[in-house]
């Protein structure tokens, strides 16, 4: 190691850890879908199945009106649809296309493949991790998430 990669060999080394690993993954995702804004590839990841786009914002940390745009640009690509939501004819729901769908199946195997690149863990590990950064994920939305995420 060099003095720039250790810090004090402790919690400061995980800390350097998990920065260096989000832009390493950063990095990587950015690259995979540059014809799509960072909120695009957000939605597109967070429609695994139809949603009321107030339910989208709200999920999403984002203005109603800018989930408005973000979808409005997906539904000119044929990525997503709006349909009435069958409970509630006022309220729209988004839902995926075949084109859509087939799309956020590519950005999660390119998720999947960045992910394995940038930690070079194997398969076992991997679990290990995904394990902890779900237990990590729950205790933060439990505590309240912090302002301004763009998810």
């Amino acid at each position: 190691m060099t003095e720039i990669d250790e810090i004090d060999g402790g919690r400061g080394d995980m800390l350097l850890g998990i920065v260096l690993l989000y832009w390493a993954l950063h990095e990587r995702l950015e690259c995979a879908e540059p014809d799509l804004s960072k909120q695009e590839r957000l939605t597109l990841l967070r429609l695994s199945r139809p949603s009321r786009m107030g339910d989208l914002a709200r999920r999403m940390q984002a203005l109603p009106s800018t989930l408005t745009v973000v979808v409005d640009g997906l539904e000119t690509r044929g990525l997503v649809q709006r349909n009435r939501d069958p409970e509630d004819r006022r309220a729209w729901l988004i839902e995926l296309t075949g084109t859509g769908r087939a799309r956020r199946e590519e950005m999660l195997a390119e998720a999947d493949r960045a992910l394995r690149d940038a930690t070079g863990l194997p398969e076992a590990d991997l679990d290990i991790l995904g394990d902890l950064l779900a237990r990590i994920r729950a205790h933060i939305k439990a505590e309240g998430l912090p302002k301004g995420l763009p998810f």
